[in-house]
Order: structure tokens, then sequence, then C-alpha cells
């Protein structure tokens, strides 16, 4: 299956959970056929039993098939435990009607939790806007699994939220304060919306969880032809920021130049900001495909077992 889909197609699957399962059967069958091979994409959920420790959790069934002794493998066995962060405020559902860096970002979550729970790797879920809206147990059981994806599921086919502002910051804060282990923390945000010293603050947060010894995925959730180059036709628009509600009228060319020179500037000094803390920084378009992502993560998988 293609990784680039028709994400004003999404919606119309009602069965969120089958998507994703598609998409990680895609990715892994593409890891063979890549460079990126060398990954480890064996999902056994079994390891080889160790002689001298306790015969109560062997599975006898498999005994009986292979003649080898294998140890069933529970959640304090897992490799990993990951927490998903996804920024839920108004300025994801952009571009309206199709809410599409949201759906991106749900697809893309939906996708991990899946290739999350093949690796028998523990996984959480936080949605937040101004303040934490959800937050999950961090469990690697397939009924886990099937919660979140529920979950998104319903996130996916909810309407736009009132206007409000996005605390980066504080909930990262609050986030970093209850991880009570070392873990990979994956965030999908725009980053965008915020005042300067907002923007400082969420990035000083980020550098909370990696002096925790956390590792961190930020991935930077964009429409990047109206969001990065501003590239609209040439005619008057009224333009209305989703977060605060106020509007401005003018034509693009006004303030293009202007636009790109800025939105360059702050990327860069995100990017530049995100090496220093050792955040790995992953822009990524809403209209490329989502393989990006995924390879992204087994990268940082590697680093935060």
């Amino acid at each position: 299956m293609s990784m680039a889909l028709d994400l004003a197609a999404v919606r119309s699957f009602e069965n969120l959970e089958f998507l994703a399962r598609q998409l990680v059967e895609g990715f892994i069958t593409g890891l063979h056929q890549s460079p990126y091979h060398g990954f480890s994409v064996e999902f056994s959920e079994h390891r080889l039993y160790n002689p001298g420790e306790s015969t109560r959790h062997i599975d006898w069934k498999v005994l009986a098939r292979t003649d080898k002794l294998f140890v069933k493998r529970y959640e304090e066995e897992t490799n990993l435990r990951c927490h998903l962060l996804l920024d839920v405020s108004p300025s994801m559902y952009y571009p309206a009607p199709d809410h599409d860096k949201l759906r991106f970002s749900i697809l893309c979550a939906a996708a991990l939790i899946t290739l999350l729970q093949k690796q028998r790797d523990a996984v959480g879920l936080v949605t937040f806007a101004d303040q934490i809206e959800l937050q999950t147990p961090v469990r690697s059981t397939s009924t886990h699994r099937h919660t979140l994806l529920l979950t998104l599921q319903q996130l996916l086919e909810r309407p736009a939220a009132p206007r409000r502002p996005t605390d980066v910051a504080g909930v990262i804060h609050r986030i970093a304060q209850q991880i009570p282990k070392r873990s990979l923390v994956v965030l999908f945000s725009d980053m965008l919306g915020r005042a300067p010293e907002e923007q400082t603050a969420a990035l000083a947060a980020l550098q909370h969880l990696r002096h925790q010894q956390h590792e961190v995925l930020l991935f930077h959730v964009m429409d990047r032809a109206t969001e990065s180059d501003f590239d609209f036709a040439e005619r008057p628009y009224l333009f209305e920021d989703i977060e605060t509600g106020e509007t401005i009228k003018l034509q693009p060319a006004q303030v293009r130049e202007q636009y790109r020179a800025a939105m360059r500037s702050y990327e860069q000094e995100l990017a530049l900001r995100c090496g220093q803390y050792k955040i790995d920084f992953v822009p990524v378009d809403i209209r490329e495909p989502f393989d990006k992502v995924l390879y992204a993560y087994m990268v940082k998988r590697g680093k935060a077992k």
C-alpha cells in the first residue's frame, strides 16, 4: 500500500485501526526492499528461555510444536516506553474544512502505535491544547492499542474546537515531571500561533525532558505550501488567526517576501535550538508521504533503546 494517501479521503475510513495496520505493513515491506533493511523488524512475542530462570512463563504449546523452550514476553520486558503527545489546538485544524494537519498527525500516531505494539513496546497517548485533554497509561497490550486507536478515531471525527491558545510549554513540563522511567517522547505539533517568548518556553520544556534523560522526537507538522511559502493565488484575502480570531485583509504579494523570510528565520531557529538540546527535529509536510515519520521513529528508537 502506498504511503502517500489523500488526506481528504481518510475520514471516509470508518476503521482507523485497519488503515494504520495497512500503513505499517506497507512500511515494513518497504524496509525490506530499501537501504533501511538493517532495522530490527522482528516482532516476536516470545524470547528464548534462559537456563536457570523460572519456568513459569514457558509457552508449552510452542515447545510441543518446535521442541524449543520459549518464554512469553510481558509488559515489564518491553524494549521501550513511548509517550505520544498530540497537539489538538485550533491551528492544527488548518487548512479547513479538511483539518489536514491534525488528520495527518492522527494517522501518523495511529501507525506509530501499531508499530510500537508489534515490537512489544509500551505506548501512551496525551492530547493537549491549552491544557492536557487526555492522558492514558503506558502499556504494550493489544487491548490498550485498540483503545488508543478508538480514541484517535473519535478525535478524527470531532469538529474543530473553540478558539483557545496552546500551552506546549506547560503541558510538556507536566509530562516531564510525571514520567518515572527513561522514555521516548514523540511530539506532533505545528509549534505555531505563539509569541516568541512562548516559543522559547516550549523549547525550554523540551530541554527539561532531555535533562531527565528522555529521548525526544519533534515532528513539526506544516502545510508548507501555504504556511511556509505563502503560496496563495493573487487576489484579496481575509486572513484569520485560528487561535485568536484576529483578521487582516490583504493581497498575498503585499507580505509574501516578508512572511517567507520570517518563517525561514523561525524554522531555522527552531531547528538550531533542537540541535543544541539533542532533540530530533523532523519537519514534515502534510502533502508528503507518511513514511518519513515512520523512518524517523525507527532511527530514534535505535537511540532510545
